[in-house]
């Protein structure tokens, strides 16, 4: 007996946008003598000229209750209306339960899916895509997807190549409906080559084997900067042109572009090597944000849309790449103006 297929085909789009930055803003002049360095090295370098730190006892689902709460009210909609919860971080400090199950309970979506996916600075686009497949096939009617790290937790201090770079925030969209295709086809993959590049280390197992964190050193991210800087800048202009193509528009039809907040220096490489439009707004949350991980393209959009208000509905290009190495684009419309 062939078994029913009652998808509609639906087409979706983001109904809204929600973020929260914590209240703790830490200029370069704080970090720059732990690190033996200065604000005009760190500006160069990568654009930052300072970032969000969460207080010790805020957690990462402390802030994405905020986040998400913001999203929720601006789609109008209720909280048993979402189906499901997609959460991407890599700093939510339990293997299991999720993150995405805390933050249910918390919003009282208790019957929601609910599940984290770790694809880094990747995590947000990942997220967008498999929200718009659920719609699309009959899964889901709203999904919340959440992108929140909490990254001062996993960053040495001391440490030159990352003590500047992280920090912490979320952010969080409602996906649902549409009449119209609001989220274009998703363009991703992984180059598992250069998966070491980007690492957080020790692992866990170490403590296990009964070695200290005296012994081993608590877990961190790390990174090779200049590896990683050139990966994305020679390989991710191809997966945005790819992401342009499969949404059947050009590099002009674009309003806005939101890429990973990495590095303002990898920003406008992308820029120049797609060509992009001056007309088109180029989304650079990273000088007072920091590299938030999978929160950062969240968090930069809702920026974007305080400062340029006329971009609600229109085009923008999505593109998140990260330890994995890991990467995810697509062409979306920036949701509408909240009522």
């Amino acid at each position: 007996m062939t078994l029913a297929n009652n998808a509609k085909n639906q087409n979706s789009r983001i109904l809204s946008v929600g973020a929260y930055r914590p209240e703790t803003v830490v200029p370069n002049s704080e970090i720059a003598p732990l690190i033996d360095s200065t604000d005009e090295w760190i500006q160069q370098r990568t654009g930052i000229q300072s970032r969000h730190r969460a207080k010790d006892d805020q957690s990462l689902v402390d802030m994405s209750v905020e986040a998400a709460q913001i999203a929720i009210k601006r789609a109008n909609i209720a909280v048993d209306q979402i189906d499901s919860i997609i959460f991407a971080t890599i700093s939510y400090p339990y293997q299991a339960p999720s993150a995405a199950t805390e933050l249910a309970a918390r919003l009282g979506a208790n019957k929601a899916a609910a599940f984290d996916i770790s694809a880094a600075c990747a995590g947000f686009t990942y997220g967008v895509g498999m929200a718009a497949d659920f719609i699309r096939g009959g899964s889901a009617k709203y999904v919340l997807v959440v992108g929140g790290e909490k990254l001062s937790d996993f960053t040495d201090p001391t440490d030159r190549a990352t003590a500047f770079i992280f920090a912490d925030g979320v952010g969080a969209v409602i996906i649902g409906p549409s009449e119209s295709v609001g989220i274009g086809p998703t363009i991703w993959g992984s180059d598992v080559t250069n998966r070491d590049a980007i690492t957080l280390e020790p692992s866990f197992l170490e403590f296990k084997n009964g070695k200290s964190v005296e012994d081993v050193g608590w877990p961190n991210i790390a990174q090779e900067g200049q590896r990683v800087f050139r990966w994305a800048v020679y390989e991710m202009a191809p997966v945005g042109r790819l992401a342009i193509e499969a949404a059947g528009i050009t590099a002009a039809d674009l309003a806005a572009f939101i890429p990973h907040q990495a590095n303002e220096r990898i920003i406008d490489s992308l820029v120049k090597s797609m060509g992009i439009p001056d007309s088109v707004e180029v989304a650079r949350d990273i000088r007072t944000t920091g590299n938030t991980s999978s929160a950062s393209i969240p968090l930069a959009m809702d920026q974007l849309l305080i400062d340029h208000p006329d971009l609600h509905g229109k085009n923008a290009l999505l593109i998140g790449f990260g330890a994995g190495l890991v990467y995810a684009a697509q062409v979306v419309e920036l949701p509408p103006k909240p009522n």
